[in-house]
Formats: structure tokens, sequence, C-alpha cells
């Protein structure tokens, strides 16, 4: 018998994707759902599937460490990292090819020219952008990298006072996002041993409770000038509730900024209508625009005008009069504003790709597709190597997930938590020609993405990790 509940307590959608994997398997008329034909079945009823050739998918020969005597070198790898580095779109080559032609073409002059002079090709695409995170166009600007761009907004946004000082994290926070605010709180004059307050798991669990940071924020509020949490957190996978977190800071005072890095395309985000002060995110992972790609930030409406101090730079002073080079600077409206240096261009055309990929294609049928699969290689996760299941692949190894069972707080990735060192097991994948990542001391990360991903995907991976555990139970 095979267990479709993943969670002796499933959420309302955790059923009704349990409920969904039941009919299909039914409909499907295989006896057996854990065989590889109930996923090439479910492929074949997917109405996303043509997607997966719209990408660039490796195959094992191209991937540096693959062995092939475990993997056939023509075969595709089983490429599940695209939480680390999303899959190059096939539309991306065209656009970087036709944007370096201009440039021999028309040098100079191509700022200018239409149609898209560079001038403007970072704003021309807000517009898009602005969708994927439910904001406005004027709410969002394209721009540098991730940290830098946590850099510029608690440049102005973070202005702590002798009474109001703290920011509120994670006590796992993404490295980065822990010495941005370091280095922060330091160059403002304060010490981040009395500035920087943590939120973490309680003793004995891996996910950070909704409840105790609403906590901090009800006890510690009045001190602390900005909350600033990962919206979903890389190590665990889970998705924090970014607007019941929101509201509850605000209403004590603070200040709310977000790092996207995990959520943007992968989950929806309603940043306008949940009230964030700020946001940053990077596109490589599931925006797909290769490594070090655009990132993005969003500034809510209302700080549109406010001209707020901040680090300023030609590219944030009006296009109207820009050019004008007077050195009298005037603040171009919105997130805009908050650009400093010219448009890296050739940064822009990835993410040109990307949306030319996402046309007729709405993300809530990218979430659809993404919950199906994530509770799909859930399932096969708690049949196979559960320490409690029955049918376990093995007696020694054993894993389990630590993200959140309810998919609604949770993305496209699962962290994989192992009773061994994780060294020993990546290594066996990676020569079996698959891409997943490793946390240590003993989480492998494991994200089937909707755009490029299938279920066959996912369970090939199941049998290869069975491979590899049997190998390992021999020594």
């Amino acid at each position: 018998m095979v267990r479709c509940d993943p969670s002796p307590t499933p959420s309302h959608l955790a059923m009704q994707t349990n409920q969904w994997l039941i009919e299909q398997a039914k409909a499907s008329g295989i006896n057996n759902p854990l065989d590889l034909s109930f996923a090439q079945y479910l492929d074949s009823i997917d109405s996303l599937a043509p997607l997966r050739n719209k990408f660039e998918y490796p195959l094992n020969k191209t991937l540096p460490d693959a062995d092939f005597g475990l993997c056939e070198p023509e075969d595709e790898s089983l490429y599940l990292c695209g939480n680390s580095l999303g899959l190059m779109p096939k539309a991306t080559r065209r656009v970087v090819n036709e944007f370096m032609d201009r440039w021999a073409g028309e040098g100079v002059f191509g700022h200018f020219s239409e149609p898209s002079p560079w001038t403007k090709c970072d704003q021309e695409l807000s517009k898009s952008v602005a969708k994927f995170v439910g904001a406005q166009p004027v709410e969002v600007a394209l721009m540098n990298g991730l940290t830098v761009n946590v850099h510029i907004l608690l440049s102005s946004f973070y202005n702590p006072t002798a009474t109001r000082h703290k920011i509120l994290l994670e006590s796992r926070a993404f490295p980065s996002d822990h010495y941005a605010i370091e280095s922060q709180m330091k160059l403002k004059g304060f010490d981040p041993e009395k500035s920087m307050l943590f939120v973490s798991p309680r003793e004995g669990e891996e996910l950070i409770r909704t409840e105790d940071i609403l906590r901090i924020i009800e006890e510690e509020g009045d001190s602390i000038a900005v909350v600033f949490l990962s919206g979903m957190q890389y190590y665990t996978g889970q998705l924090f509730e970014i607007e019941k977190i929101t509201k509850a800071a605000q209403a004590k005072g603070s200040l709310v900024g977000w790092d996207l890095a995990h959520c943007y395309i992968n989950v929806p985000l309603h940043l306008h209508d949940w009230n964030v002060d700020f946001a940053a995110w990077c596109s490589y992972k599931y925006g797909s625009t290769g490594p070090g790609g655009l990132a993005g930030i969003f500034v809510h409406e209302r700080y549109r005008n406010d001209n707020r101090d901040r680090m300023v730079g030609w590219w944030g002073h009006r296009m109207k009069t820009r050019f004008l080079m007077d050195n009298r600077f005037e603040y171009e409206e919105g997130a805009a504003g908050y650009r400093i240096s010219n448009t890296p261009v050739m940064l822009v055309m990835p993410l040109i790709g990307f949306i030319e990929t996402l046309e007729g294609v709405e993300l809530s049928q990218l979430r659809e597709k993404s919950i199906r699969l994530t509770a799909y290689l859930e399932l096969l996760i708690e049949h196979f190597f559960s320490p409690s299941s029955p049918f376990r692949s093995s007696n020694k190894i054993s894993c389990e997930s630590i993200t959140p069972k309810d998919p609604s707080q949770r993305g496209c990735q699962l962290s994989l938590k192992f009773n061994i060192s994780i060294d020993h097991i990546y290594k066996e994948l990676v020569k079996r020609g698959v891409a997943v990542d490793k946390r240590y001391p003993n989480i492998i990360r494991v994200a089937p993405i909707p755009l490029y991903n299938t279920f066959t995907d996912v369970r090939r991976f199941i049998q290869v990790l069975n491979e590899v555990v049997h190998v390992m139970d021999r020594h």
C-alpha cells in the first residue's frame, strides 16, 4: 500500500494534491503508482510539457564529473538544481547574439536608436517583472546583483536611532544577507552584537514558527527599525507568511524588507497588496538569466516621490533631464530612483529571453505543476527513504524532508536530511549525471522546476538515489 498522504494532518492544499495523484493513478490504469510508467503517464497529460523543449537541457556528456561507466553520455542529465542556477532558455542565445550584432553595427548610437534603445531597455521590462512579483511597474527596478541591492535599500530604509536600531533576521540567514546587515550597522555607528536580533527554530525543530516571529515583533517591536527576512529560507525551503509578518511589524512602527531570492518565479507574490516596504531578488535561479543575472528591487508606491536620502548615481536621475548634466539631481519616480549606474545591457538580454520563453504561460500554471511535482517527489522519498517506512531501500541509510509538508509553505525545493555524511552520496549522484546541491552538514536540496523538469525526472532521481544507497550499503 502506497501512503499518498505525506502528513498525518495535511493541509487542504496537501489533501487536494494527494487526491489528484490518487485520481491520476486510477485514470492511468497503472496498478503501481510507484512505477516509472506512472510518471510517464503524468508527463503525457502535462499541458506545460512543451516548455522543456524551450530550454537547453544538459546531457551527461557535457557535465564535468559524470562517469560514463555509470551513465550514458548521450542521455539527458537529471538537472534538479534550478534553485541554485536555472537552465538557459534557447531564446537567450538568439537575443544575446542580436544584441552583439547591434553593438557591432551601431556602436554608441544603440543607446538611443529605436526600437528598444539601451538607455530604456531595463524599464521596458519593468511591466513584465512587476507581474512576476505582484507589483506596479513604478515599484520595480532592475539593477545590480542581489547583495548590492540589499545594501542600497538598507542604506536608505535603515535609519537607526538610540532607541530603535535593531534589525530582525533569521538565525541562519543566507550569509550575504547577514554580512550586509552587519556592515550597514557598523557603517551607521551601531554594534551588531547589540543591534542584530535573531529568530531561531525551537530546540529540536528545523523550521521557524510564525508565532515566534510575531512574538519577537510584539515584545521587541519598539526597538526594531527594520524586519528583514528571507521570503523563503534557503536551507530548509520554508516559505514565510510574508503578508502576516509585514502587517505585524508595521503595526509596531518597523519597516519591513524581504530577500526574495528563492521566491521569484517560484511562488506567488503580491508585494503591493501585502504592503511590503521594500524587497530585493536575484533572477538566476528560477528566473533562468544565467550566473550573476540582473537582479531587481521593489519599493512600495507610497515611497514613489518621498525622495528619502539614499546612495545615488546618474541612472537614478530623471530620464528627461539626465543628459543635461547640470549636477542638479532630480529623482526618477519610484524604484527607478534607486538605480545608480548605467544599465548592464548584456545582463538585460537573458531577462528578455526568459520573458519571451514564458509568453502564453501564467505563473499560476507553473505553481500548480510545481506543487504536484514536489508532492510526487515527497511521496517517493517518504516511501523509499523515510526512517519510518517499512519499504525503506536501506537499513543503514535514510533521509527525510525538513521542508514544510504544507505546499502553501514551500516552493519547488525539498531539503533532504540524511542520517550520514552527504559527501559520498553527493559524489555518487554527480557521477551518475545528477545535478543537485549540498548544504552542510547533511542536507541535499532537490528542486524539480516546472518550467523544464518532468515527473519522469523525479522518478529517475529516486531510482538513481536507490542505486547510490545500495552501493554505499555494500561498503
